[in-house]
């Protein structure tokens, strides 16, 4: 449902009911979207609504909240068994924001364990399924946001993307989702999976509403030491140069849908000679980074708990090995042995090196085009138990990881069906060049 709708329904019906019903249809849903529904705090903002007490930007709009995006007095759990009962004391930034605005947070939304994953299989509290086949992925790691947007059970979204986290999904549902710029939206309050890589976005059904709730969440954040301070305002601007990456992967059928949309346009085509490295460089890093940042959850101070067994180490042991899922476990294992002593410049380094390439290609491709295409994800959504080892879910990052690495914003777009299955195209944009990429969605949006 977008924006407008939404507004249509709450002059026909008042905001309490319009949420009422909003409520009632999330929990009928089959699809396990939602962790944690806020059932009454938005009934009461809804009548509030209703009274005229709730102003702003988003007032009276239905917000889903991604759940490792911090809620004050509302659990918090990153769909794992770890933080289970964890109920945080303060608001991120953005949801400071949101609720500036006027907007109603509806709930809290399924996902990967900690964000890692593609398919939401990895969450403690199950798969999302695809709205438009119950036997398939919804994609991951915000595959609660974005099934949520796509089946009504809200208005708007916020994913975070941290190898295409909000892309995934986004295609897999048929939405729109923008991963920004790196520092554009403040990352305080984002239970962190590896800091370097990920940044807070939007989900949404139309670029209108996606702009909208952009230009509501970015902007300086003190907190956050990688916040660029810089607002956000949605303008319309000029594509002109449009650059296909060739080796960015995707079935056969997957690349036709593709060209098929870019017929309609002019575009010149590049190579990227370090994309070889990005799959390989982004894991090195992605664990790296989280095997430092998972440290913290010791059992202590939060998180789950273990009666007390004879020595520290044993019930640390314990804690992480209960708390923690398989795959989870397995990327601090890795991300452990990066770093370690005699491995660290051989994987870490090296990665780091990798990027440095990476982020040398994009810039000289931006010298020539003002975005650059490429299918989303290299599949149709897949069916839920079909991808049977880790390397294989990790190879379907193979479009969005790129992106990470150089911090740059990156749009996932609805281009049409293949036997009833949405497909979405990427177009990657230079640093702060958002506007780009939405005025150039809303040109796909009139051509196909």
């Amino acid at each position: 449902m977008k924006v407008f709708e939404w507004k249509n329904l709450v002059d026909e019906k008042g905001c309490f009911e319009a949420v009422s019903e909003l409520i009632d249809r999330i929990e009928r849903s089959k699809l396990n979207a939602y962790i944690t529904i806020c059932k009454d705090e938005a009934l009461r903002l809804a009548r509030e609504y209703d009274r005229g007490n709730l102003k702003g930007k988003l007032a009276g709009i239905p917000v889903a909240v991604k759940d490792n995006i911090t809620t004050k007095g509302i659990r918090t759990t990153c769909a794992s068994k770890m933080l289970l009962n964890y109920i945080p004391v303060f608001d991120a930034h953005v949801v400071e924001k949101l609720k500036s605005e006027g907007a109603i947070i509806i709930g809290k939304t399924n996902m990967d364990e900690f964000g890692m994953g593609t398919t939401t299989e990895t969450s403690y509290f199950g798969v999302v399924r695809n709205p438009y086949d119950l036997d398939r992925v919804a994609g991951g790691s915000s595959g609660g946001s974005a099934a949520a947007v796509a089946n009504d059970e809200a208005v708007l979204a916020l994913g975070s993307d941290t190898g295409g986290s909000i892309r995934c999904p986004a295609s897999f549902c048929g939405i729109y989702g923008l991963k920004p710029t790196y520092g554009l939206v403040s990352r305080y309050g984002l239970i962190p999976y590896a800091n370097s890589l990920e940044q807070i976005g939007p989900m949404a059904e139309s670029i209108e509403d996606l702009a909208l709730i952009l230009e509501v969440i970015a902007g300086r954040d003190e907190r956050d030491s990688t916040n660029s301070g810089r607002d956000f305002i949605f303008r319309e601007e000029k594509v002109e140069r449009i650059g296909i990456i060739k080796n960015m992967d995707a079935s056969e059928e997957v690349m036709n849908k593709f060209y098929e949309v870019m017929s309609n346009f002019e575009y010149g085509e590049i190579e990227f000679p370090s994309l070889k490295y990005s799959l390989a460089s982004y894991y090195i890093i992605a664990m790296s980074e989280a095997s430092s940042n998972l440290a913290r959850y010791d059992g202590v101070r939060y998180g789950h708990f273990s009666p007390f067994l004879t020595s520290w180490s044993d019930y640390y042991s314990r804690v992480r090995a209960e708390g923690f899922g398989m795959e989870v476990k397995r990327r601090i294992m890795l991300g452990s042995y990066a770093l370690s002593a005699g491995y660290y410049g051989k994987y870490y380094l090296k990665a780091l090196r990798a990027r440095t390439l990476i982020i040398e290609d994009f810039k000289k491709a931006f010298a020539k085009f003002d975005v650059l295409v490429s299918p989303t994800m290299p599949s149709l959504p897949f069916r839920i138990g079909e991808l049977k080892d880790p390397l294989t879910m990790y190879k379907m990052d193979v479009n969005t990881v790129p992106v990470n690495l150089a911090g740059l914003p990156a749009l996932s777009i609805p281009i049409g069906f293949i036997r009833g299955l949405p497909v979405g195209m990427q177009v990657i944009g230079n640093y702060f060049e958002e506007n780009k990429l939405l005025s150039f969605a809303k040109i796909i949006e009139e051509n196909i």
